[in-house]
């Protein structure tokens, strides 16, 4: 079975940092053994399967967390993260309530009906209780299927990528990502904000820049940001991941709209819409 074809925005925050609660329970995780990136995916596709098995409206409270060095995150002269380890728990149980409120918010009451067996309200009241329980307000991962939204990629520098290929494109350890550290993806992300909302408005782009950036003002500044394709390398021949411009188009739009070159930002635009409109066919024709 294929992992989900999900890519994901991580944080992961000093252990030294987080409150003395999820403290204990990240170090209880880190004791049974951190999540390997590899197995992300199917992690999570386990715990809400058996969630669903059970008839539970939420996954059961699962620990699970990921870690990474200090030294494996690229830094400028002005940023610093650590110290190690650097944590990122899952949070699959609020991220699921996050989803099920969010549900409830985009969709008519008829199909709420339909696909609850329980009133929308006792769902909206228990997915918000769990919710209030993140210590930083905020869980440590987002994700999304079958595409990566554009403006995520002006968090990263586009030298900064990692690839890994294998024999198989349904390997594990299969993967294309950068990491971040935190003053450097706030201020890339400011920036980027700045220009877009001067040269398109506040609506599309400009929003996604604005939700990420309050999104990751939750989390200390010693911090590291990830953007990981997840699953969606299974979807990508190596000659496409090798030849992936999508972190070095986007840059190149903030900047051509600061210096409103029109006719780069068309050109630019362009190959990402070619890029990722083959993932989007894929998804719509199965």
């Amino acid at each position: 079975m294929p992992r989900p074809f999900v890519a994901y925005l991580r944080v992961y925050e000093p252990l030294s940092v987080l409150d003395a609660k999820l403290a204990s329970k990240v170090e209880k995780a880190l004791e049974a053994g951190p999540v390997p990136r590899s197995e992300v995916g199917d992690r999570e596709r386990e715990l809400w399967l058996r969630s669903q098995l059970g008839q539970k409206l939420l996954p059961g409270e699962s620990y699970d967390v990921m870690t990474i060095s200090p030294a494996e995150v690229p830094t400028s002269e002005a940023a610093r993260v650590g110290p190690g380890p650097l944590v990122c728990p899952l949070d699959l149980r609020a991220r699921s309530a996050a989803a099920l409120v969010g549900f409830l918010a985009s969709t008519p009451r008829i199909l709420q009906d339909e696909a609850l067996s329980l009133s929308s309200e006792t769902v909206r009241s228990r997915a918000s209780a769990v919710m209030a329980e993140l210590s930083a307000g905020a869980v440590h991962v987002i994700s999304t299927t079958w595409t990566i939204p554009l403006p995520w990629f002006a968090l990263v520098d586009p030298a900064q990528r990692r690839v890994v290929l294998a024999s198989a494109q349904d390997d594990p350890e299969r993967q294309v990502s950068w990491r971040v550290a935190m003053a450097d993806a706030r201020r890339r992300i400011a920036r980027a904000l700045e220009v877009v909302k001067r040269s398109l408005g506040d609506d599309g782009p400009a929003k996604v820049l604005a939700d990420t950036g309050r999104w990751l003002e939750h989390f200390h500044p010693h911090s590291a940001v990830e953007l990981d394709y997840g699953g969606l390398v299974q979807l990508l021949e190596d000659k496409d991941l090798l030849e992936d411009t999508s972190a070095a188009d986007v840059n190149a739009i903030i900047d051509a709209l600061e210096a409103d070159d029109a006719e780069e930002v068309a050109l630019r635009y362009e190959t990402l819409r070619e890029f990722w409109g083959e993932l989007a066919r894929r998804e719509r024709h199965g």
